[in-house]
């Protein structure tokens, strides 16, 4: 089966798909996008963790043929050009990466909070990341991490606010 996708941006077309083949696994290994981690299966750890039209959802329990004609988004495309986004920077700043295989599913969860609620509480963020596992922190720096991100984002915001306001000022005269 043939699938036609758009994945971090990029149109994308995928040949020889079988039916019953995971999201996780046409990313991985026909598309070569490591980022994701296969390991439940099950849709238990969360490290599969990407965005279906802009909803976060565990790869591992998306049929690849649900990706036709929709759009992907893995660990791997949040950053951008200019470099990493502000939560991966934030991980590795707080020292919240260690075996590294929990990491692209709370940095995509992470993304995702942050997008709906950019000032989340210390429960928000708890039960935002319930769906991801990790054996290797103990979870302080992962959390330590979403509001380095958070902080991150709302002074990004703030700055670019304040160059929107100042440019509108600057053509007005003020």
């Amino acid at each position: 089966m043939r699938i036609t996708t758009k994945i971090n941006g990029e149109p994308r077309e995928i040949d020889d798909a079988w039916e019953g083949e995971s999201l996780l696994y046409l990313l991985r290994e026909r598309v070569g996008l490591p980022g994701s981690k296969n390991a439940c299966e099950q849709g238990e750890c969360g490290s599969c963790t990407v965005y279906l039209d802009g909803d976060a959802v565990c790869s591992c329990l998306v049929a690849a043929g649900q990706a036709q004609g929709r759009e992907v988004t893995t660990v791997e495309g949040i950053a951008d050009e200019a470099g990493l986004h502000p939560v991966q920077q934030a991980f590795i700043a707080a020292g919240a990466v260690q075996c590294g295989f929990c990491t692209p599913g709370l940095i995509v969860a992470t993304h995702d909070l942050l997008e709906r609620s950019p000032e989340p509480s210390e429960l928000e963020i708890r039960e935002a990341l319930a769906g991801n596992l990790c054996r290797c922190t103990g979870y302080a720096k992962i959390l330590d991490a979403v509001r380095q991100a958070g902080n991150q984002l709302r002074a990004a915001g703030a700055t670019s606010q304040g160059e929107a306001s100042q440019g509108e000022a600057d053509r007005s005269g003020g």
